[in-house]
């Protein structure tokens, strides 16, 4: 008789996958992109306050600046002599540079004169939110907090 011997099957070693050094690294990332996020101011944190009507209070002897944003981007403000004025042009320029100069100067001149700086702002129905927001920030940059929404600009409508 002879002896056989049963072949054993080879263990069904399922392969391992050792994960530790793949945590690390998405450890690592996480820290990465922690420490390089930058913080961005959101809108809601800006506060403006809208003026109200007191009759009984002192009046602000100086007229309130006032902004204008077409549909196109374009921004332009009224001047003193009751002008119209482009002063932005780019509507890819988010930073609003001769805005945020004028909005300085109309700070300063109004403090000069005992009063609060005033905007108002016209905003033509097709034009971009994005827009809106960067002069929202251009007045926040010159912290005029008193701002209002008009339709009236002293335009002429189109015959």
């Amino acid at each position: 008789m002879s002896r056989r011997k049963k072949i054993q099957a080879p263990e069904d070693d399922e392969p391992g996958l050792d994960i530790s050094s793949l945590i690390d690294v998405c450890f690592l990332l996480l820290i990465y992109f922690i420490v390089t996020t930058q913080i961005v101011k959101k809108e809601q944190e800006l506060s403006a306050r809208l003026p109200v009507v007191n009759p009984a209070g002192p009046q602000s002897s100086m007229p309130p600046l006032s902004i204008h944003l077409e549909a196109n981007g374009h921004v332009s403000i009224k001047n003193e002599s009751g002008l119209i004025e482009l002063i932005e042009t780019n509507p890819d320029l988010r930073e609003l540079p001769s805005l945020s100069a004028r909005l300085r100067l109309h700070k300063s001149a109004s403090e000069m004169t005992g009063a609060r700086p005033r905007v108002q702002i016209r905003v033509d129905g097709d034009a971009v939110q994005q827009r809106v927001t960067d002069i929202f920030n251009a007045l926040a940059g010159a912290q005029i907090t008193e701002i209002t929404f008009t339709d009236l600009f002293g335009l002429q409508a189109p015959s």
